[in-house]
């Protein structure tokens, strides 16, 4: 099995993005200031709870610090950067770690799926959207 060790700081970061970035995109899809620190919060929970995952490295990639995505980046390019790291995500798996490739989209999905929730009243169109985004960068992965 695959961890950390097996990807450079780059490639790791890259895989960290993909996942945190799917959390934040859903998040964003449908700003609301109060609903935002649940939302944060619900991702940050929902990361914890992947440390006691079947697969080392998914352990080790819950373990985000950081998605690189600040305050200022716009939704445009949380968008873009966000499906760009799981498309670089999954072709790094395919090559270094194949055998983890479904449980990283079962992750990241669950990763956006777990915001969209938060709030407790459903997924609203618009983090409907989001997900969906999510999704197909993971199916064409």
């Amino acid at each position: 099995m695959a961890t950390k060790a097996d990807f450079t700081e780059e490639e790791f970061t890259t895989l960290q993005r993909g996942l945190s970035g799917a959390g934040m995109l859903v998040s964003l899809a449908d700003q609301d200031f109060t609903d935002s620190f649940g939302e944060a919060k619900a991702l940050a929970k929902y990361l914890v709870s992947q440390r006691d995952h079947d697969s080392a490295l998914m352990r080790d990639i819950a373990e985000v610090h950081s998605s690189k995505f600040g305050l200022r980046t716009s939704p445009a390019e949380l968008e873009a950067g966000t499906t760009s790291a799981i498309h670089d995500s999954l072709a790094l798996l395919a090559q270094k770690a194949p055998e983890d490739v479904d449980a990283y989209k079962e992750v990241v999905r669950g990763a956006a799926q777990h915001v969209a929730d938060a709030k407790g009243g459903g997924t609203s169109d618009k983090e409907a959207a989001a997900i969906a985004k999510v999704n197909a960068a993971l199916d064409a992965g």
